[in-house]
């Protein structure tokens, strides 16, 4: 695992539970959690004894720590960058550290890994620093996500991309909630909408996203600013999409419905599969949900408004 990267996160000990559930999110393969809150009561509640190593004694007990393990071919830079981003959108109190690799070398060397991606039957995602690539028709989406998430490698993003290639259109706008790289939402005007707006809360992946609304020649289609899911959002949107955490989701499902018109295709992703059903009956509450996907443990549904 020499060349793996380890990732720790520090939170304070109620939220650990939380903060665990979302790094289960960013990898496959398993996660572990120190919580030294209930050292002496668990000591005995399992050993029955009261002596203690010294070194255990000394940890802090207001914070847990969950650590999980980055193979370099899964991107670290996305996985880093998914969780302060859902962290921050869950208002989970965070330290992020990495060991053993600088941040320097994660943010580049991940990138031998990213070979240009195709998506569905219409886009061939690029990232910037490869030449050679054969699109065919497809429409060529060039991408440098930096520290923002979306690469278009993440199950969710594929949901969601694979979903716009079939409603994007000419005279239709496009919303994009929790934009990241931006990469939703360029796609969308690739693939022939006119216009996108796009908020997301980190500062970095607004200027990510407008970088690569740059790298595509739509920055004059695409406004991107920094706020908290729809809180400077207005108008109303042919295509919404939403590739967050379910609990976020959960929060918008009364609040979209103002930006939505009659015919609107709201898209929803991040949704891992263990929360499918309770997101599906919050949304179904007030929308009419017409499209269900998975892919390898992760939902992305399809809701319209619901007949009048």
């Amino acid at each position: 695992m020499n060349d793996w990267t380890e990732i720790r996160i520090k939170v304070p000990n109620e939220y650990i539970d939380a903060a665990g559930d979302i790094a289960q999110m960013a990898v496959p393969y398993g996660i572990y959690i120190e919580d030294y809150s209930m050292l002496e009561e668990e000591v005995e509640q399992i050993a029955h004894i009261d002596l203690i190593d010294e070194e255990l004694l000394k940890k802090d007990r207001t914070k847990g720590v969950v650590h999980i393990y980055i193979n370099p071919e899964d991107n670290p830079a996305e996985a880093v960058s998914f969780l302060r981003e859902r962290y921050t959108s869950e208002n989970i109190p965070h330290e992020i550290e990495l060991e053993n690799c600088a941040e320097e070398d994660w943010l580049n060397n991940w990138k031998q890994y990213f070979n240009p991606i195709e998506i569905g039957q219409k886009l061939l995602i690029r990232p910037t620093w490869r030449s050679e690539y054969d699109p065919g028709s497809r429409a060529v989406l060039n991408l440098d996500p930096g520290v923002a998430f979306g690469t278009g490698g993440h199950e969710t993003t594929r949901l969601v991309l694979g979903v716009i290639e079939k409603v994007a259109g000419k005279g239709k706008n496009f919303l994009d909630v929790g934009c990241g790289s931006g990469i939703l939402a360029v796609a969308g005007l690739l693939l022939g909408c006119d216009e996108a707006f796009g908020v997301d809360i980190d500062e970095m992946a607004v200027k990510t996203a407008k970088e690569n609304a740059a790298l595509n020649d739509v920055s004059d289609r695409f406004t991107v600013v920094c706020g908290d899911l729809t809180d400077k959002v207005s108008g109303k949107y042919d295509i919404i999409a939403a590739n967050i955490v379910a609990d976020a989701i959960i929060s918008l499902t009364a609040d979209i419905k103002k930006f939505m018109k009659p015919d609107t295709v709201y898209i929803m992703s991040g949704i891992i599969d263990s929360r499918s059903s309770e997101v599906e009956e919050f949304v179904s509450r007030e929308l009419d949900i017409i499209e269900k996907l998975e892919d390898n443990g992760w939902v992305c549904l399809t809701a319209k408004l619901k007949d009048q």
